[in-house]
């Protein structure tokens, strides 16, 4: 996967938390993004499982889970705040929720992120970068490693509070030219 920035999150409501969320609210932390259907049997036999083996097994200050429900069919009977909150529920997914606004054929989301489908899992890295999707299933070995990788990579110094040097940006510092 190219290395790009993560696009804004194009949510209408959340649940599971007090305020709105997007790919800022994150910098300084891994975020790892679970978009799904209620009523996607890979989503809720896989997908959010995994969702929430990571958000109990990593600490929330180094990586942050959400969920974004994503409909794109059935949306009658999925669609709503009140059917996610009792799914939510039923699941115990205590993670915040966003609703994926709906534009169109496909949600917003979704659209920005070319997703294929559901499930689709995707990593953002401390700094806003997409660093890994996958539609389907994927493999806690594998994305465990790519967390795991994320987190030992060296924090810029713009992230842990010092001033980052003169020609530095989010891509990195380039050689000074000569005198």
């Amino acid at each position: 996967m190219n290395l790009r920035p993560a696009p804004p999150l194009q949510v209408s409501d959340w649940i599971n938390t007090p305020q709105p969320l997007d790919i800022g609210d994150f910098r300084g932390r891994i975020l790892v993004i679970e978009a799904f259907q209620m009523l996607c049997p890979g989503c809720v036999a896989h997908g959010l499982p995994q969702a929430q083996r990571i958000a109990q097994f990593f600490p929330a200050e180094q990586v942050a889970v959400i969920g974004l429900h994503t409909v794109f069919e059935h949306h009658e009977v999925q669609g709503t705040r009140a059917a996610l909150e009792a799914f939510a529920h039923e699941y115990r997914l205590s993670f915040p929720l966003g609703i994926d606004r709906q534009d169109g054929r496909l949600p917003a989301t979704m659209s920005a992120y070319q997703m294929q489908g559901t499930p689709t899992l995707i990593v953002v890295d401390r700094d806003g970068m997409r660093r890994y999707q996958k539609f389907g299933q994927a493999d806690d070995l594998a994305v465990g490693s790519i967390i795991g990788t994320l987190l030992g990579e060296p924090r810029r110094a713009s992230q842990s509070g010092a001033a980052a040097p003169a020609g530095c940006d989010s891509n990195g510092c380039p050689v000074p030219a000569a005198s």
